[in-house]
């Protein structure tokens, strides 16, 4: 199997005073394919990623994987969110990360929380976004309909079919994006990557390869 190349840093985001902690892994050969940002939720952190392999796996796939810490969470816990939990930050937050990993088109993932993070990003900036994969995340119910439809980029809905408030809700929600496909694991709860590894796993690297 190809070597993966693991690394650790550090970007600093307008506004959060503390830099923001992440891990990345990529081809050790080089030549990523194509990039992919991690996001997490409240209770959990890039380490998550980490240690359910997800990191590895993307590298060994071929794509250049960054999984950051939110500000106040996980090694980010110094740094000053832009905005209270449930509330919509600034989508400039997220491009500026990317813009400073240079990501771009980035593959964003985004549980719980983090939807907070990349809504605003994936309405405001899509021409930056080259997919989505939204896993029950918040905020949903912040667009409406006919936001969600300007949005053209290649979506992912994945939940599992434990996760019966958040996970139906943001379904409901963003379906009215164009170009969706849904994936519900079945026996998994809310963090249904955490649950199940393996579908999660499969289910992501099938859905990368046909970008």
């Amino acid at each position: 199997m190809s070597a993966v190349q693991m690394s650790e840093g550090s970007v600093q985001v307008e506004g959060c005073k503390s830099p923001l902690f992440y891990r990345q892994s990529q081809p050790a050969a080089g030549g990523a394919t194509m990039t992919v940002l991690l996001l997490h939720g409240i209770r959990f952190s890039s380490e998550n990623w980490l240690n359910i392999g997800t990191l590895e796996i993307l590298a060994r796939a071929g794509c250049r994987a960054v999984a950051v810490d939110l500000p106040g969470l996980g090694r980010s816990k110094s740094a000053e969110a832009p905005a209270a939990v449930g509330e919509l930050a600034p989508p400039g937050f997220l491009k500026q990360i990317c813009d400073q990993l240079s990501l771009s088109p980035v593959v964003v993932v985004s549980p719980s929380l983090s939807g907070m993070y990349s809504l605003p990003f994936l309405t405001q900036h899509q021409d930056l976004v080259r997919a989505y994969v939204p896993v029950a995340p918040i905020c949903t119910e912040k667009y409406t309909a006919e936001q969600y439809q300007r949005v053209q980029v290649p979506t992912l809905i994945v939940y599992g079919d434990q996760d019966a408030q958040l996970g139906e809700e943001s379904r409901r929600n963003l379906s009215n994006l164009t170009n969706h496909s849904v994936v519900v694991m079945k026996g998994a709860g809310h963090p249904c990557y955490l649950d199940d590894p393996d579908t999660w796993h499969r289910v992501l690297t099938e859905f990368l390869t046909k970008l």
